[in-house]
C-alpha cells in the first residue's frame, strides 16, 4: 500500500508523540477526579503555536481523568468497558459543533476517536490492576450520567480549542511543539504511566495534515 503524505505524516507524529512520552518517565498516580485546567505557559505569546496547542493537551489530559471514574462506575456492573452506542453519540456531537465554530468536522472527529481509544486504556489498565488487585478495586461507584456531564464539560472545550488551532495543528512545528506541551501536562498533573501512555494515544491525530 502506498501511503499518501498526509498519511506519512499522522504516522510520524503518532510515533514521535509515544516514544517521546514513553521517555519522559513516571510520577506518582493521576488523580481520580478531574483538575481545573492551569494557564499556558508565559512565555508562549496568545496567538503563538505553542500558546494553541497547550489546551489541547491539557484538556485531553482532563479528559483522560473521567477515564478512573467511568472504570469505577462500571467496575462489577457487567457493562463493557466499549460503548459502540455512546462512542457514536459523543463523534456526532463534536462533530456538529465544530461545524457551528466553523472548525473541521472531519479532523474534529479524526481527534475525538484518538480521545476515546484513550479513555480506554485507561479503563483497560485499571481493570487489570483491580484484578490483580481486588485490594485497589473501587469501593464506591461514581454515577456515571454524572460523569458523563464532565466528559461533556471537557469535550465542548476540547472542541474550541481544536477550533482555535488549524494553523498551529498544520504548520510544521506542530509534532515538536505538541511533545513540548504534552511533557509539561504530563509533570504538571504527575501522571503515571498508564496516563502518560494513554495521553500519548490521545494526541497522533492533532497534528495530522489534511
Amino acid at each position: 500500500m502506498q501511503l499518501t503524505p498526509s498519511i506519512r505524516s499522522a504516522l510520524a507524529a503518532g510515533a514521535a508523540v509515544t516514544v517521546l512520552f514513553a521517555g519522559a518517565g513516571a510520577a506518582a498516580a493521576a488523580p481520580a477526579a478531574p483538575k481545573a485546567p492551569a494557564t499556558a505557559p508565559a512565555a508562549a505569546t496568545a496567538h503563538s503555536p505553542y500558546a494553541q496547542l497547550w489546551p489541547l493537551a491539557t484538556f485531553s489530559a482532563e479528559r483522560l481523568a473521567t477515564a478512573d471514574l467511568v472504570a469505577a462506575a462500571k467496575w462489577g456492573t457487567g457493562s463493557p468497558i466499549d460503548d459502540p452506542a455512546r462512542e457514536q453519540e459523543v463523534l456526532k456531537s463534536v462533530a456538529e459543533q465544530a461545524r457551528r465554530l466553523g472548525a473541521d468536522p472531519a479532523a474534529t472527529t479524526r481527534i475525538f476517536r484518538d480521545q476515546i481509544e484513550a479513555n480506554k486504556v485507561v479503563q483497560r489498565g485499571l481493570y487489570r490492576q483491580w484484578d490483580a488487585n481486588p485490594a485497589q478495586a473501587p469501593t464506591e461507584r461514581p454515577d456515571l450520567q454524572e460523569v458523563r456531564k464532565e466528559i461533556n464539560r471537557v469535550n465542548d472545550e476540547l472542541v474550541r480549542a481544536i477550533a482555535a488551532s488549524p494553523d498551529a495543528r498544520s504548520a510544521r512545528s506542530c509534532t515538536p511543539l505538541l511533545i513540548v506541551a504534552g511533557v509539561q501536562v504530563r509533570a504538571e498533573r504527575k501522571l503515571d504511566k498508564l496516563h502518560t501512555r494513554a495521553l500519548a494515544r490521545s494526541l497522533p491525530s492533532v497534528c495530522a495534515r489534511a
